[in-house]
């Protein structure tokens, strides 16, 4: 068979994402911190940008001023990010955007940042995680549902240097509408976290924590640690007689002690803090509404400085030079819109999220309604990926405390009977007050507990019962029966 070049002509279709596009949706996902970042270095990279006092318009000034009301999803054809990049800015051709911006390698960006903004690798290994990311790590592995990740959200804003609880479980509580008892469970949940006496309210609470995750703590160890002012004051005689102990078992049990850390956090205090700052602000209104409205403080306030553009496009004489200018009038002009966009988009999914949980900001967390994403993208008419990137490392404040926006998503369950589905923190707390009310005589098994559930319209499935009773730390019933036997 003879080989020969030739020609062919062949149609196909394929999705090309134009670097204007790319643009804004490297915008959309980067926090507040991070854009700032972002702006500073477009700032000394484009002379055609400027700083100005006000970057939003008239159009989002009203719509931050709006009133949040019961009624339909948005009808606007504005569809945030989901609308044509080039519709928004026809004068600006990709290869301008593409000359003023270079070749990235889009497919590797991660929160936002292109290949040049990524730390290296030798940096990466000497990179210090601060105490509480190190807890909301092992946060996200835990099964808990995101009532508790609010809850636990608001304990961890407590969290000193050293590792210590510092705030009160009475104000947590009465802040978010949550039961006391729910706000202690959390926090005990946070305390068998590592490092081991995170979380503690005290000395003394850090060390039994310590001693419990080494299983130390005896009816002995827990009368030494709860007369430490004795140990201090070199008490023994009374402390053996306390503990009920000899001196050389007591000896043995203060060098135990003294083998703790009394600041388990200590290790992690090298990584500076990072306050989060509300990206939205929601606020009660006089008539029962919800005031939402953007955090103006953080929004990005740069324009295109015209003068200077076209001082410029006056004096340029190559044809290379006008390419350039070209290139960052385009770059420029793009970003200002982009940014102008970012900020509606937040807007407007910040005000689906709280129309779909009104009944938290009023009531508490027990009130929280079951939403994914493709709930809120399908009432505001966006898809789901753009939702996603808005609810990541955004943050929403609200009279209930500072939440990032994804912990408002919780899964729903579907009631057996048609009726309204239940979130899945509604049915946690079911199954967590059955076992509360359970006596010696009558210990639910998971199988019984479904078919409680059932009865009360709820359709579960008993792996689903066992995986929240483990989320709560709940033993199982063969467990629970021993323990009750047993007087525990």
């Amino acid at each position: 068979m003879a080989l020969s070049p030739r020609l062919e002509l062949r149609q196909g279709q394929s999705l090309v994402m134009t670097p204007q596009l790319q643009q804004a949706i490297k915008l959309l996902q980067l926090s507040n911190q991070e854009l700032a970042e972002f702006i500073e270095a477009e700032l000394e990279r484009n002379p055609l940008l400027d700083r100005e006092e006000v970057i939003i318009d008239a159009p989002l000034k009203d719509e931050n001023a709006a009133l949040l009301k019961e009624e339909g999803p948005p009808s606007e054809a504005d569809a945030g990010l989901d609308l044509d990049a080039e519709a928004l800015n026809p004068d600006l051709s990709a290869g301008d955007m593409a000359e003023a911006q270079g070749a990235v390698d889009w497919s590797k960006v991660g929160s936002g940042r292109s290949l040049e903004d990524l730390p290296d690798f030798e940096d990466s290994l000497t990179a210090e995680m601060s105490l509480q990311a190190h807890i909301e790590s092992q946060l996200m592995k835990a099964a808990v549902s995101p009532a508790q990740r609010l809850i636990a959200a608001a304990l961890l804003d407590d969290l000193d240097e050293a590792g210590y609880y510092r705030g009160r479980l009475e104000d947590t509580a009465a802040r978010l509408g949550a039961p006391l008892t729910e706000v202690g469970s959390v926090l005990a949940l946070l305390q068998g976290f590592e490092p081991a006496g995170v979380m503690a309210r005290d000395v003394a609470e850090c060390l039994a924590l310590q001693l419990k995750d080494r299983n130390r703590f005896d009816p002995a160890m827990e009368a030494l640690v709860a007369n430490l002012e004795l140990l201090a004051r070199g008490q023994m005689e009374r402390l053996m007689a306390l503990c009920g102990v000899d001196r050389e078992d007591l000896q043995y049990m203060v060098a135990e002690i003294r083998s703790l850390t009394p600041k388990p956090g200590a290790s992690f205090g090298g990584a500076p803090a990072v306050t989060a700052v509300a990206d939205v602000y929601v606020r009660a209104a006089a008539d029962g509404a919800w005031l939402v409205e953007l955090n103006t403080d953080c929004l990005p306030k740069v324009l295109v400085n015209q003068v200077y553009a076209a001082t410029v496009s006056a004096r340029v004489r190559s044809d290379q030079e006008k390419s350039y200018v070209s290139a960052c009038a385009a770059s420029a002009s793009w970003l200002v819109k982009s940014l102008d966009q970012r900020a509606k988009t937040i807007l407007k999914v910040s005000r689906e999220i709280v129309r779909q949980q009104d009944g938290f900001l009023a009531h508490g967390v027990s009130h929280l309604r079951p939403l994914n994403l493709k709930t809120v993208a399908n009432a505001i008419d966006m898809h789901e990926s753009t939702v996603s990137r808005v609810t990541t490392n955004k943050f929403m404040a609200t009279p209930r405390g500072l939440f990032e926006l994804k912990y408002f998503f919780t899964a729903a369950i579907q009631a057996s009977d048609g009726g309204d589905a239940l979130s899945a923190e509604a049915v946690r707390h079911r199954i967590k007050a059955l076992i509360d009310k359970e006596t010696g005589a009558d210990i639910l098994s998971d199988d019984r507990i479904v078919e409680i559930l059932r009865e009360d319209g709820v359709d579960i499935a008993r792996r689903t019962v066992a995986k929240y009773r483990e989320g709560l730390r709940i033993p199982s019933s063969v467990e629970r029966k021993r323990r009750m036997s047993r007087g525990l």
